[in-house]
């Protein structure tokens, strides 16, 4: 799906709207934790606890379009192949990770799954004793549509209301290190909103609001962007768009560039890869880890 295909999913959804490899990385796994609830419907994630933790969390949201299948038996999107790609890789260095589920089109509108991917964030900082980690300390990654969400994590102020009833929605939503493979970071690019849309028009002030790269200030996290340079989904071009917003607010930022490799979690197409996962490691332990 190109993105000029991709992305009015979410800009027409805004208007109207590897498990064995897991297994051996990890401790145990916690399964379907409800970190919120809507209108009855539970928001599920997993965490994915390492043999040897720590102490930091990461969130991880699978690439998924910003949809979901329809059907009863569907899995959800916790359960994506993504995550026993990516997981490991994680649990082995350490790092406790909540991989999640959020609502999505077309049963649900835009701003659905930005306000689901908040409320993870601060569920899981409302709970970081349970989980032995850093409440002050969060990661986020994801590829696609689930990198594009962690990078408003990590752009986006998030602050939490200290008047809420729910002790949770008191929490920061906002993300301190970002990893972001393929990320669709302005949303004006390959959408409906073109050069000569009003800027007072929904489409324009709704495409504004779901692009990160509108929110880079220099308190932005430090961002670790993975892309494929032939990618035709989402064109690589987006990434080097990001990295230089990130360069001149003077946050840190490192683009890994995938030779040959097209969109999708294991780079189709490429040609000699970069150890993107080791780079994805080694971003936590630099930029997480790191005493402030």
């Amino acid at each position: 799906m190109k993105i000029q295909r991709l992305l009015p999913l979410i800009v027409s959804g805004m208007l109207l709207l590897g498990v064995s490899d897991v297994a051996s990385a990890q401790g145990r796994v916690d399964r379907n934790v409800v970190y919120g609830m809507y209108s009855g419907t539970a928001l599920l994630l997993d965490v994915h606890y390492p043999a040897k933790p720590n102490g930091f969390g990461i969130i991880f949201i699978p690439g998924s379009g910003w949809s979901a299948p329809l059907g009863y038996a569907a899995p959800p999107l916790k359960e994506s192949e993504q995550v026993g790609m990516y997981v490991p890789s994680l649990t082995e260095a350490g790092y406790t990770v909540f991989a999640v589920t959020h609502r999505a089109t077309p049963t649900f509108r835009y701003p659905a799954q930005v306000e689901d991917a908040e409320r993870a964030v601060r569920f899981v900082r409302a709970n970081a004793s349970k989980y032995g980690i850093d409440p002050a300390r969060l990661g986020g990654a994801g590829g696609s549509s689930g990198a594009h969400l962690v990078s408003l994590l990590g752009t986006m102020s998030g602050p939490g209301d200290p008047k809420d009833g729910d002790p949770v929605d008191r929490e920061s939503a906002r993300l301190q290190v970002i990893v972001a493979r393929a990320a669709p970071l302005a949303l004006f690019l390959g959408s409906r909103v073109t050069e000569t849309t009003p800027k007072t028009a929904l489409e324009y002030r709704t495409a504004w609001l779901a692009s990160p790269i509108n929110y880079v200030s220099t308190s932005s996290a430090p961002f670790l962007l993975i892309h494929g340079d032939v990618d035709r989904t989402v064109p690589f071009h987006q990434s080097e768009l990001m990295e230089a917003a990130l360069k001149k607010a003077g946050v840190p930022v490192k683009l890994v560039r995938i030779p040959g490799g097209d969109h999708g979690p294991t780079f189709p197409g490429a040609t000699n890869p970069p150890d993107y996962k080791g780079e994805m490691v080694k971003w936590f332990d630099l930029y997480l880890r790191k005493t402030q």
